[in-house]
């Protein structure tokens, strides 16, 4: 070969060479400096400040700022201005409907609570007034509920009796509401309204569930007419009490009970049926606490082994701030009781409010709810009331029965304080049978099946903190059964943070597009790459699983392609996209990893990695060249093509020197 041959195929080669690595490669540009301060104010503004409340007042004059401070604290400062006769119409018949099912509900969740009926009707009073001001759902209607109502009664019974010491239960139940109060406003107060996210959906429908079969099991003291009852709220005790004094069943009270029962539960179906007909399933509790006083009344009954409530206290809520417990042996019981209760209810009264909103597409601020629903219950502790929140069964009525604003409360409540005022001697002869009936009816909506189903369908180890909950409420205890799923919802978020997910990518023919190659059949892995995707945050907790798990893809790739014959690997790419957040160990995991595969000729190559992780690398790569531009890239299509084209002038250039060096010899 003539030496000018030579030197053209040379320069044709370099050209070749240039052709191919002068693709179009996007810099990855490095974020734009910001101080530590500047770093720290943005992020404890994204954690506790995430819908900008202060927005508002931007560029306002200092009277405006005065008015949005007042309605954003008193929402009804926002709508009260713009209220009608119409509107007023509309609050008027809504309020006037949940207060016929709140009536017989405040009693009976009560009892369920193991306090005095009287102190249910108290709850659905002031409670409501103190929402109507502060709440910014249109559709909440404020009361007790039964889950909280069963938490309380049965964790304040484990250590004080209802019956051998009803004013030590009494106090205890105020100062528990008290604490519940004030853990919920706090948590608006502090924008820490997150915490109660750990009660996830497949938490919460097994909880509710076991919570609405224990409810039911233990109504069958009224619905049976036993004197003699466990005061224990798992599974085997109170089927044991039940079989155990089958010598106190009253056939009387069965027979009304499950009269009483089948009507309540066919006004339900029928409503659910026909949305329309909601006022038969709201009106029908009050129905029947008529049709049975008159009943009893008439017939003189309690004779005949019925019970009744017995006699009632007239006159509205008495003060109760001196029963208030926040020293003695008790104390620690209370604080218990009132944050699981708290939590619970907020939980319940969020979830409905935002159900609604929904339905109405309007807004629910989370945190003015738990300010609102918290300074209600600490008003409520010290008025003779226990815990409260919005109830699903009465906001669903209160939606249906076309509410407007938070006045059909206000209606609710007066209607409440006629009956405190006028009423309370007509309940002397109701019977405790219809009570137990109408809590069963309102609990057996709260066994969601289709729910669970798709739970299963979804997502298994869901479906295993569901059952969990349940299973732990029913043979447990209420409060013990929920434990046990958080604590399990709580295990499987530290699975993932400590094993996150890793998967190995593939070129999908055609295109530069790369997906998980057990996704996607037709994707196809690249010679020479080993393309790497993870789809978590890097710290301290998964460093280690994250460098072995690496080191083994390549191991096994390597032998693989061995056995093959195939190209070794000459790039390991790791996609940072679904990378959010880094710590310092994780840092210390790409540079102990690319020396470990440097070792074995394999470069380690990063593709799109975010601002702060980004940041921390280039902060730590000082001494090594990790972060050099040949290095980064913003795409896994474009990482492969301009490493492939490098491959490829390595190559020629190698096989062109050798040839030069064939010659030369020759």
């Amino acid at each position: 070969m003539e030496p000018n041959d030579s030197s053209n195929n040379n320069n044709m080669h370099s050209s070749h060479c240039s052709l191919d690595i002068s693709m179009e490669v996007h810099k990855v540009v490095p974020p734009p400096h910001r101080s530590s301060l500047q770093k720290l104010k943005n992020r404890l503004k994204e954690t506790f400040f995430p819908d900008d409340p202060l927005r508002q007042f931007k560029g306002q004059s200092s009277k405006q700022k005065w008015i949005l401070g007042a309605q954003y604290v008193f929402p009804v400062l926002q709508w009260g201005p713009n209220y009608s006769l119409k509107l007023f119409k509309a609050d008027l018949v809504s309020g006037l409907t949940i207060a016929s099912l709140a009536i017989p509900q405040g009693i009976s969740y009560a009892k369920l609570a193991n306090l005095p009926p009287i102190v249910g009707l108290y709850s659905s009073f002031v409670p409501p007034l103190v929402y109507a001001v502060l709440g910014s759902s249109r559709d909440l209607a404020v009361g007790p509920v039964s889950i909280a109502s069963l938490i309380l009664g049965s964790m304040l019974s484990q250590e004080v009796s209802p019956t051998k010491d009803p004013i030590l239960f009494l106090q205890l139940a105020f100062t528990a509401t008290f604490f519940a109060g004030f853990f919920q406003a706090s948590l608006g107060l502090l924008r820490l309204g997150f915490i109660i996210d750990f009660l996830s959906k497949a938490t919460l429908i097994g909880f509710m569930a076991g919570a609405a079969i224990i409810v039911s099991l233990q109504q069958l003291k009224s619905l049976l007419g036993i004197t003699h009852f466990t005061k224990q709220m798992g599974l085997v005790p109170v089927l044991n009490s039940v079989f155990h004094t089958r010598n106190e069943w009253s056939w009387q009270t069965v027979l009304m009970g499950f009269f009483f029962l089948v009507v309540l539960l066919l006004a339900r179906h029928l409503s659910m049926r026909k949305p329309k007909l909601f006022w038969v399933s709201a009106g029908a509790p009050l129905a029947c606490v008529i049709l049975s006083t008159i009943f009893v009344f008439a017939l003189n009954a309690q004779r005949h082994g019925i019970s009744v409530i017995g006699k009632l206290h007239e006159g509205l809520n008495p003060p109760s701030w001196n029963m208030l417990h926040f020293h003695g042996s008790h104390l620690g019981l209370s604080v218990k009781t009132g944050l699981v209760t708290g939590i619970i209810s907020l939980t319940e009264g969020i979830a409905v409010g935002r159900t609604f909103a929904a339905l109405k597409d309007y807004r629910v601020d989370g945190n003015k709810e738990m300010i609102a629903i918290g300074v209600m219950n600490i008003v409520g502790s010290s008025t003779s009331c226990y815990v409260t929140t919005g109830a699903f069964s009465r906001s669903a009525v209160n939606h249906n029965a076309g509410a407007k604003t938070a006045v059909s409360n206000i209606v609710m409540s007066v209607t409440v304080m006629v009956t405190l005022l006028f009423l309370m001697p007509l309940f002397q002869y109701t019977p405790n049978v219809v009570l137990g009936a109408i809590i069963v009816t309102a609990v057996v909506g709260l066994i969601d099946v289709s729910a669970a189903c798709s739970i299963w369908k979804i997502d298994k180890f869901d479906f295993v903190v569901m059952l969990c909950a349940f299973l732990g409420v029913i043979f447990i205890s209420v409060q013990e059964g929920l434990a046990i799923a958080v604590g399990i919802s709580i295990f499987k978020i530290l699975l993932q943070i400590t094993r996150p997910r890793t998967v190995v990518l593939g070129n999908i023919p055609g295109t530069d597009i790369y997906r998980n190659l057990h996704h996607y059949k037709d994707a196809m892995t690249v010679p020479g790459f080993l393309i790497l995707c993870i789809e978590a945050p890097i710290n301290f907790a998964n460093t280690m699983y994250l460098s072995e798990r690496i080191l083994r893809w390549i191991e096994e790739y390597e032998n693989e392609n061995n056995a093959k014959k195939h190209l070794s690997i000459r790039y390991v790419i790791l996609e940072l996209s679904a990378v959010s957040a880094i710590d310092t160990t994780g840092v210390s995991l790409f540079t102990d990893l690319r020396k470990a595969i440097e070792k074995k000729g394999i470069e380690l190559v990063l593709v799109n990695p975010l601002g702060e992780v980004m940041e921390k690398l280039q902060r730590a790569d000082k001494t090594s060249d990790l972060m050099r531009p040949d290095n980064l890239y913003l795409t896994v299509g474009e990482a492969v093509a301009s490493l492939s084209s490098s491959m490829k002038c390595w190559s020629s250039s190698t096989f062109v020197e050798g040839t030069h060096g064939a010659d030369g010899q020759n």
